[in-house]
């Protein structure tokens, strides 16, 4: 204890010893201790002088608590203090005071040199794992600690030995399940670690079920309202989503996107955010960036953009953005999120389009951005943002680039000037004195005329009134008189990259262009001298439009002619010369970085100088303008012959593929009617196998009552029999009555199965009557339904046989009647004495009489029964011939349908040999597709004859 006491600061005789000398001894006490308080004693000490100590504790102890981590795992105090101590020695997170003390030192790289050491033996690694599995809380969160700060100083070697270890990411994403939320915190920053640029464990991290355990958390937290808790687990998320297509799809389809939309309700008061708040929804809209960028495959990005829209996440960012009192920052990360969910696909562009502020009267959301971008007091970074949000609006979206434009043509402009309109406010962008406006108005406008020619050509209509008493000029002439007044470099930039875009691909611009006679002189000026640095920007674009003019010259201005327009660049200028000026723009440092990715990000408004897309027509058009240069007026003819030749040819074919494209939707249409006939066969089919068994059914109940009326009719004769041998006798009398009783309740048991018999033909009446009704019933369902009328027929045959059967019995019954009758009245002498009972026998043969006339009676109404029957039996004979008749017209509409389909075949192969005459590319695929179909009609015959 004394030892420990000088160890810890205390009291002692004699000389304090140095640091290094305590550590050693600690050491040694640690290795060679037998007690396990004593090396528990000796591991604490260690733990409080690591921090002071650092280096000394990492050279002499490290080693010794590797070993106590080995093998002292049943005693979770010393295997805390072992972990806290190697935490201190590998961290580099220490406190401020003690960072002074050691900067002397330059011991930065200590922790990860410390890192090296421990991770040399992997096995080091493992054990690490293995207690983190613990549950003790002084076990688990010290080594959670470690593993982080192992993974800061040597991530790469780090994850892959936890990649090789068996299980060891599963057992790391236990941890955020534990209940101490500490632990839970601090394996959310662990795994933050684990998965930096590392997609093996991104992919393995997100099928342990990690996207719902996140996003749980973040729920739990309160959403945007939560604390730092949220953002740990936000900035987790986009580890595993970002540049991972396989965990982005997993995304998708686990239905996650619908979880992330209650992130972003917010309420009408929208005051006082906490920094916290504005972090975490700064993330999330990053987030959701991440799953819609536009680096990702089309195909996913696509998919997710539409499962944004279908579970409400577009209108919720949408009424953000039309939102008041929102932070300027959130504002303008919310503008870039909804741009890259709209960017290409028309749905969300649509919507965004519909979409209206909260104003007096309402204007559209696009109105009211684009007020905000040519608004020079706005923040620069929020300018980008509606121009970004603006191009995204117009990619790939003919409909919104033709909706811009109109609202700049003539006819369409507001007369009244009582509401704003988007032509309008790019116009006066375009000729408003600040430079940033005038090039964020040419690039937008730009935007509306991508590979839209006739967009390009509607632009030319564009009128502009200059000043009062002045004539009108065209939107083309206005551009190019403002590049002639020397205005600044940013604004020239901009409207160079418009006539660029508006020229390119578009021959009668090229024509306008070149009519003013004012214009190719000025651009040879501005090419042939030699300015400084800033200028050669413009002289570059210069040569591309003056390239453009050139390449797209239909010739039909005769002073500007391809021909003459290349002598004057060989005079004025040298072809080497203009090529060298052309060259100057894929030069240029902002042209790469604005290559390099869609959104406009700049540093600077004065570094706002090229657009993506613009870069795009650069690269694809700055090779055949060098070429066209330098080619003879003899290349350029058969250069257009063979444009012409071209054009033709695609036109041709463009039919033929139209003509293809509509007898393949016929096609289409044929096979689903025949589908739906064929299902509606199969149904009809069912429905008449079960008429056909119910209808058996009741031929076992007929069969059945036959055998029991023969059975009780031959017990009926021997009782007859015995009668008249006996006399007359009280019991046979009683049994007589007894049978009347039988055969009563036999007659009234077939009546009801008449009636039900009678229903059973209103069923198939019915029935027959809707399978007469159907286009094109199956032949075998209705002679199916035939055979059941015959076998309704054989029914009723029978039925008639049993009445007269049953007729004959009643007859027999009344002669039986009689002969008691008179047997009665010849045995009174010898019944004289019994008086009473031959009354009785009297009272019991008048009510045999009236029964005996009640079966006269249900036997006449029987008949009246059958006849109906039989007037229903011709009823069905007469639908019989109707459905033979119309069995025979859907043969007939089958056949005219064969011959239909033969005819299509026909004309389909006569236009493959039409295409594969003129050469076209697309004929092995149709031959591929043909020969698909082929292979589906023989299985289909195969099936029939099956």
């Amino acid at each position: 204890m004394n030892f420990l006491r000088g160890v810890m600061g205390g009291p002692s005789a004699g000389p304090q010893p140095s640091g290094a000398d305590t550590i050693q001894k600690l050491c040694d006490r640690v290795a060679s201790s037998t007690l396990l308080d004593d090396r528990r004693d000796a591991v604490r000490a260690l733990k409080s002088l690591s921090k002071k100590y650092r280096l000394e504790v990492g050279i002499q102890a490290m080693e010794h608590l590797i070993h106590v981590l080995q093998t002292d795992r049943s005693d979770s105090e010393i295997i805390g203090y072992a972990l806290d101590t190697l935490y201190n020695v590998i961290s580099n997170d220490l406190e401020e005071e003690e960072q002074e003390e050691n900067s002397a030192k330059q011991v930065d790289d200590l922790g990860s040199q410390f890192t090296e050491i421990f991770i040399k033996q992997q096995e080091n690694v493992t054990l690490l794992l293995t207690l983190v599995e613990e549950f003790d809380f002084h076990v688990r969160w010290p080594g959670v600690k470690l593993l982080t700060s192992l993974l800061k100083q040597q991530g790469p070697q780090v994850q892959q030995i936890i990649l090789v270890s068996p299980m060891g990411v599963s057992r790391l994403m236990d941890l955020l399940a534990d209940s101490r939320e500490v632990i839970r915190n601090d394996g959310v920053l662990l795994l933050q670690q684990l998965t930096k640029s590392n997609a093996a464990i991104q992919k393995i991290v997100a099928f342990e079920n990690a996207f719902e355990r996140l996003l749980d958390i973040i729920t739990e937290e309160g959403n945007s309202d939560g604390g730092i808790v949220v953002e740990d687990c936000l900035l987790l998320l986009q580890n595993l989503l970002k540049n991972n297509n396989s965990n982005q799809n997993f995304f998708k389809e686990g239905s996650y996107i619908q979880r992330m939309k209650p992130w972003f309700e917010v309420g009408d008061d929208n005051c006082g955010w906490s920094a916290q708040k504005v972090t975490n929804l700064h993330l999330m809209l990053q987030l959701v960036r991440v799953l819609v960028s536009p680096t990702n495959p089309p195909g996913a990005t696509s998919s997710c953009q539409k499962a944004m829209f279908h579970c409400g996440l577009l209108q919720q960012l949408c009424t953000i953005l039309m939102a008041t009192g929102v932070p300027a920052d959130i504002l303008t990360e919310t503008i870039n999120t909804v741009s890259e969910v709209i960017r290409g696909c028309q749905t969300n562009q649509d919507y965004f389009a519909s979409v209206n502020a909260p104003s007096n009267p309402p204007r559209p959301a696009i109105v009211v951005l684009l007020m905000s971008m040519v608004n020079e007091r706005q923040p620069f970074v929020l300018r980008c943002a509606v121009l970004y949000c603006f191009q995204c609006f117009l990619y790939k979206n003919q409909k919104g680039q033709g909706e811009i434009v109109s609202t700049l043509l003539p006819s369409t402009i507001d007369a009244t000037g009582n509401s704003v309109s988007a032509g309008q406010l790019l116009c006066g962008g375009l000729f408003s004195t600040d430079s940033l406006s005038n090039w964020c108005a040419a690039v937008a406008l730009a935007h509306a005329l991508q590979e839209n020619a006739t967009l390009k050509e509607q632009l030319l209509r564009v009128q502009l009134a200059t000043s009062i008493g002045n004539p009108p000029v065209s939107l083309l002439q206005q551009c190019t008189n403002i590049l002639s007044q020397g205005s600044k470099v940013q604004t020239r930039v901009g409207l160079l990259m418009l006539l660029c875009t508006w020229l390119s691909n578009c021959s009668i611009a090229v024509t306008h262009f070149l009519h003013n006679p004012a214009n190719v002189p000025f651009l040879t000026g501005q090419i042939a001298e030699n300015l400084g640095e800033e200028e050669q920007l413009v002289q570059g674009l210069c040569a591309l439009l003056l390239g453009i003019s050139i390449y797209y010259n239909d010739n039909s201005l005769e002073n500007y002619r391809k021909e003459k327009l290349k002598q004057l660049i060989e005079k004025r200028i040298g072809r080497e010369n203009f090529i060298e000026k052309l060259g100057f723009i894929s030069k240029h440092e902002l042209y790469s970085r604005a290559a390099q990715k869609p959104q406009p990000s700049f540093s600077s408004p004065d570094h706002m100088m090229f657009d993506h897309e613009f870069t795009k027509l650069v690269k694809e058009l700055e090779g055949v303008i060098s070429k066209a240069i330098y080619k003879s007026s003899e290349e350029d003819k058969k250069e257009e012959e063979v444009k012409k030749t071209l054009e033709q040819h695609d036109n041709i074919v463009t039919h033929y593929k139209k003509v293809i494209r509509e007898q393949d939707q016929e096609l289409e249409e044929l096979k689903q009617r025949i589908n739906t006939l064929t299902s509606q066969n199969e149904q009809l089919q069912a429905t008449v196998t079960q008429q056909v068994s119910q209808i058996q059914q009741h031929k076992d109940q007929y069969n059945l009552l036959k055998v029991q009326l023969g059975k009780d009719t031959q017990h009926h004769n021997s009782h007859s029999d015995t009668f008249q041998m006996n006399g007359i006798q009280t019991e046979e009398v009683s049994k007589l009555k007894e049978e009347l009783e039988e055969w009563k309740n036999k007659h009234e048991l077939l009546q009801g199965q008449l009636r039900e018999k009678d229903s059973v033909i209103e069923k198939l009446k019915s029935s027959q009557l809707e399978m007469g009704t159907t286009e094109q019933s199956s032949q075998t369902s209705k002679s199916g339904g035939l055979g059941h009328n015959n076998e309704l027929q054989k029914e009723l045959e029978m039925l008639r046989s049993q009445i007269q059967l049953q007729s004959a019995e009643i007859s027999k019954l009344q002669m039986e009647n009689q002969k008691l009758h008179a047997m009665n009245t010849a045995a009174d002498p010898v019944l004289g004495d019994s008086g009473a009972t031959s009354s009785e026998l009297e009272q019991e043969i008048k009510e045999l009489k009236s029964e005996v006339k009640a079966l006269c009676e249900e036997k006449e109404s029987l008949k009246q029964h059958l006849d109906s029957s039989s007037s229903t039996v011709a009823i069905l004979q007469d639908e019989k011939s109707k459905l033979q008749r119309e069995v025979a017209e859907s043969k007939k509409e089958q056949d005219d349908l064969l011959v239909l389909l033969a005819d299509q075949d026909q004309k389909i192969s006569a236009l493959k040999i039409k295409l594969k005459d003129l050469g076209v590319p697309v004929e092995d695929e149709d031959d591929t597709e043909s020969g698909d179909q082929g292979d589906e009609d023989e299985d289909g015959d195969e099936e029939e004859q099956d």
